[in-house]
């Protein structure tokens, strides 16, 4: 396994982070409670719950650890992580809102380790390519790429059960010998039972994350090598959207993105009623299709590192068309009606071998954070440029 892959890391947001210490300081604050009951017992005096339950345990404990930075339990600061909570940057707007993105690698600066610093496939999407400290910190810290989120996590029970309704065998019931070719499932890494017919319960899985019923941050991925689907529903995982490539055989808008123009039109009429009527924005983003709508009409969807590895997905809604238009053969030249096309030199041919595609880029230009975003021609620029005008960019006025 390759321990740098953006897919098998997690995220420590401000959630789980602080759930963690709450979970630490509850546990103290019963374990004192405990003690006071025995004191009471053994000296034969009168329980006071007031006195019993001091409040200021979780108080103190989580003003500590948001004040000083350091994660955990105040008598074991050394074990604590320093640094969890930071002043937020306020110098410019720019560095506001790159701070708020910034993902940290808790791995030994003076280390001088190249492979985590260094820039892997997966994190295409997800991480920017050149917002990252010079020195020390170099690629251990990151910044996330502009569509980026990260996953919330769900309960994974729901799944399970529905899994187990649809004539998954469950793990105690499993005998190898009986059936060596079934299919395993896994729920966030562990094993709840196998599948016969894995095609199917995947395709419906899929459909019930696109149809809205399960939570659109759930991961599908299926590993037909190794005979494996697994669900990942837990907190931390970086995911991006993606536009939904229509796979279903039976359906005549096949190879065409689920996005059409109903959508196109339903979203723009919301902007001009929305525009005119004035409500207010909370209303607005309950009342609106908008983003929310398109992901639960199935339209768009989110991948995150690892399951995006099981998808096909082609750079432009154009590329769909010309790869389209190239297994219907109809030939180049009659798609182009206004002579040669400009870009036909350095624009690659669809390339023959393709069988289908699932999805489609939103924008090739998302890969980028939001400091290198504003970078006029970055592509034109020598690629350490592009990093250092990525840290001067946030101290510029104006």
């Amino acid at each position: 396994d390759d321990r740098d892959h953006f897919g098998k890391k997690r995220l420590d947001l401000a959630g789980p982070l602080i759930a963690n210490l709450f979970r630490i300081l509850f546990l103290k604050l019963t374990k004192d409670v405990y003690k006071y009951l025995q004191r009471c017992v053994e000296n034969n005096s009168d329980f006071n719950v007031q006195m019993a339950v001091k409040a200021s345990i979780i108080t103190n404990g989580l003003k500590y650890s948001l004040a000083t930075g350091n994660w955990g339990d105040q008598k074991k600061a050394a074990s604590a992580k320093a640094g969890v909570s930071q002043v937020l940057n306020r110098y410019t707007y720019a560095s506001t809102l790159s701070h708020l993105r910034r993902t940290n690698t808790p791995v030994g600066r003076d280390g001088k380790l190249a492979k985590p610093r260094q820039l892997h496939n997966s994190h295409w999407g997800l991480v920017c390519p050149a917002e990252t400290p010079e020195g020390q910190a170099c690629g251990l810290v990151k910044n996330l790429s502009l569509m980026c989120y990260v996953s919330v996590g769900s309960d994974a029970t729901p799944i399970a059960e529905y899994m187990g309704k649809r004539n998954m065998q469950l793990l105690e019931e499993y005998d190898q010998n009986q059936n060596p070719d079934a299919t395993k499932v896994f729920v966030n890494g562990v094993w709840v039972g196998v599948h016969n017919n894995a095609q199917q319960l995947v395709e419906n899985v899929q459909t019930l994350r696109r149809s809205g019923t399960l939570s659109y941050e759930m991961s599908l991925i299926r590993d037909i090598r190794d005979r494996e689907f697994k669900i990942f529903t837990d907190a931390g995982r970086v995911m991006r959207p993606l536009f939904v490539v229509q796979n279903d055989v039976t359906k005549k808008d096949r190879n065409h993105l689920v996005f059409n123009q109903e959508h196109y039109n339903k979203l723009v009429e919301e902007q001009q009623t929305m525009a005119t009527a004035g409500i207010g924005e909370e209303e607005k983003t309950e009342l609106a299709y908008g983003w929310k709508g398109l992901i639960q009409d199935g339209v768009i969807e989110y991948l995150d590192a690892e399951e995006e590895e099981t998808a096909m997905i082609v750079m432009s809604p154009e590329d769909l068309g010309e790869w389209r238009d190239m297994k219907m053969g109809i030939p180049q030249d009659a798609r182009n009606p206004q002579g040669k096309d400009r870009l036909a030199r350095i624009k690659p041919k669809p390339d023959p071998r393709i069988h289908a595609y699932t999805h489609c880029e939103i924008h090739p230009a998302m890969i980028l954070g939001i400091c290198a975003s504003i970078i006029p021609f970055p592509d034109h620029n020598q690629s350490p440029r592009n990093t250092y005008q990525s840290a001067m960019g946030k101290q510029a006025m104006g």
